[in-house]
Formats: C-alpha cells, structure tokens, sequence
C-alpha cells in the first residue's frame, strides 16, 4: 500500500506537526530507524513512542503529532524490540524502568544517538509502555555555545575538588559537563586519563582531537553495577579526572568525596536547586553519627557548586539560567571554623560574593528580552531560601 499522505495536525503557524511521510499500516521493526531519523530531520529534541497514542515530537518546548496513527500493542512491541531487545517486556513487568542509549548509524560517517527511558504504563485499562527518547548532538557543544558564564568557565578545572553541577530532570546538566569535558579535551595541554561513569552515556567525544587525554567512557549499569562501585573502579586506574553521572546515594556522594580527597578531580550531578540547598541536601543523605565528619569532608572537597534551570525562550527555544558559587580556601576555611548545621545561611549570603544568585541570574536574562516577566519572577523565588 502507498505511504500515507502527510497531513497537519496543527494549522497555521505549526506547519511542523507534519507527520511521517512513509508512515505504514502496520509498524515493524525495519521501520523504526526510519521514523527516528525523519523525527530528529523536524527539528525534534524528544520523541515519545506511547500506546495508543501518536508518536510525538517536541520541538522548541512544544509537542506535534509525528504520525497519523496511534501505536497499538503490536506497534509498541516492535518499538521495544528494536530500540531494547527481546526481553524489554518481561523487565518492565517485572517492575523496572529502563535507561539505556540508542544508536543509529545510516552510513559510516554519521550517526544519530539518543537517550532512551522505557516506563511501563496504564493505558485503557491494561499494561502499556512510554519510550521517551532524547535527541543528543553527535559531538558535545562548547560552553561557548551554551553561553556559560567566564566566571563558571575560568573556575571550572581546579587542579583537584569536587565540582558539581545540580538542577531538576532536564535542566541540561548532563549537556553542561559534557561541554566542561569538551573544554578540558581542547585545552592545550589536554588533561590526561579522564574516565566517566554515566547512565546512561549520553555524549561522546571521538570527534574531538585531544593527542594527550585519554577518555573511557563506562555505562551504569551495563558494564558496572552502580555509581559507587565506579569511583572505587576509578582509584585503581590512575585517572587525572574522574566524572560521576549522578551523586544521590550515601555511598556514591561518599565514594566521590574519598576520590576528591586522594589528589583527583571529580565532575558530579545531583537533583538539587542551588548552592546551598546542594551542600546541606548532600551531606543529609548520611547517618546522623556520621554526619559532622562527612560534612567537614565534603567542605574541604568541593570547588564549585553550579545550579542550572532551563527556561522557555522569548521566541522560541530554550535559554539557561545559572546560580553558582566557587568555594576558595578562605571561604572553606571559615566554613569549616563553623557548625556544618550553620552553614546553609552562611552560603545563601556569601553566593554574590563568590558568583551569583539565581534571582541576579533571572534579572540579568529578564532585563536582556529572553524571558518573560513571570519566567522571571519563578526564578527568582526558587532559591532564594535556600532550600
């Protein structure tokens, strides 16, 4: 039968809600590179296969139909085959979300990466699934293109510490190490061994010329079973940088904190929304008796603490706003000279001193026509306590 003729489902404006060209009666798996890379051709930075839902796009913040018919069980079956392998219905039944990238080669120069979330859902009535799929650049951008502050640039790579880069789900963290990283490959005496721990890995850096670093780039939990069994893999392996994809866990937070004392430069993300908010939620995650000597750790450790949130941009797209503070010694010292139960005011007020708040940030980015006023006033308000 002849591919469907495309139609839009938005009028007007939205000429981008097009669907899929060749779209099929009956999905398998040959078709399903087809459709990804006709997605990510529309401009697409997520797509979500859903059932008995149209495949969707989201471009620039907003989603369009990306196919004119809705997924049935067979099509998302076909889906999960192709995009996990055979065994991506029995894990979900089993009660397990998936994390995984997605790699398509359409010829030997080019390819088109994803990150992968598979969760299964309830759609009428029954078992069904979401794949959401992140579209990522094929090499990683420089923080020039993401407009990183110099002063975030200029303290990114101390010669040892910890630094750590926090914001909700998608708020680009993972993009802004990554051109941090890029950074340090394109730097002139390059970096040395640096090895990443990431799940899963999102960007990667073959592209990037760097004679003197040495990268390796490890997948949780495809080839290690979590983060902290990767730092504790780290310290036998003689790395100059060691970059941590998520620091939640006691165990990961404590294990990444031992790395940054032994002489290393550790790289790390949490959930957390600011400065302060980052250093107390951090050392909350270990036992009360434990607490005051962890903390006192972290403090001695920690270099740079960077906050982002990623806000709809006047006219389309997205722009990132920033809170950051660098740690130096005199300002470590007298935190240490301190209660660690204090120290989460004491940050809040030395933020302008030593970088920038959120709210400075937000007025900064209001005042240029980014943002609207009420982006503005969100941005403000949400870390202003500290919490």
């Amino acid at each position: 039968m002849a591919p469907r003729k495309p139609i839009s489902l938005l009028k007007g404006e939205h000429n981008k809600a097009e669907t899929w060209p060749e779209e099929p009666d009956r999905m398998t798996q040959d078709h399903i590179d087809s459709l990804l890379m006709w997605c990510v051709k529309q401009g697409s930075s997520d797509v979500t296969i859903q059932s008995d839902r149209p495949v969707y796009n989201e471009i620039d913040g907003k989603i369009y139909p990306g196919t004119y018919r809705k997924f049935d069980a067979a099509d998302i079956a076909a889906a999960l085959h192709k995009i996990y392998g055979p065994e991506a219905q029995a894990r979900l039944a089993s009660g397990n979300d998936l994390d995984l990238s997605y790699e398509i080669r359409p010829d030997r120069y080019t390819r088109i990466r994803f990150r992968v979330n598979i969760t299964a859902i309830l759609s009428k009535g029954r078992d069904a699934a979401q794949i959401t799929m992140r579209v990522l650049p094929s090499a990683p951008p420089r923080m020039s293109d993401l407009n990183i502050e110099e002063e975030i640039v200029r303290a990114w790579s101390p010669r040892q510490g910890m630094v750590i880069v926090t914001g909700p789900t998608g708020s680009g963290k993972t993009t802004l190490l990554a051109s941090g990283v890029r950074m340090l490959l394109e730097g002139r005496e390059g970096c040395g061994k640096l090895l990443t721990y990431e799940a899963p890995v999102e960007y990667v850096y073959d592209s990037i010329a760097s004679p003197r670093s040495l990268v390796a780039q490890t997948e949780i939990p495809r080839h290690l079973p979590n983060f902290a069994r990767g730092v504790r893999n780290a310290l036998r392996r003689k790395p100059e940088i060691i970059l941590v994809g998520e620091s939640r866990d006691r165990e990961t937070i404590s294990a990444s904190i031992e790395a940054a004392q032994t002489g290393h430069l550790v790289y790390t993300t949490t959930h957390t929304t600011g400065v302060a908010s980052t250093i107390q939620r951090m050392i909350s995650t270990f036992d009360t008796e434990e607490r005051a000597e962890r903390a006192y750790a972290l403090m001695e450790t920690v270099r740079m603490v960077v906050t982002q949130a990623l806000v709809e941009k006047e006219g389309g797209g997205r722009v990132g706003v920033r809170e950051w503070m660098v740690f130096p010694d005199a300002l470590r010292e007298k935190l240490l000279d301190m209660s660690f139960e204090e120290w989460a005011p004491e940050i809040q007020r030395a933020i302008p001193n030593y970088g920038r708040t959120m709210a400075e940030s937000a007025r900064i980015v209001f005042e240029e026509g980014k943002i609207n006023r009420r982006a503005y006033l969100r941005l403000a308000a949400s870390t202003s306590s500290g919490d």
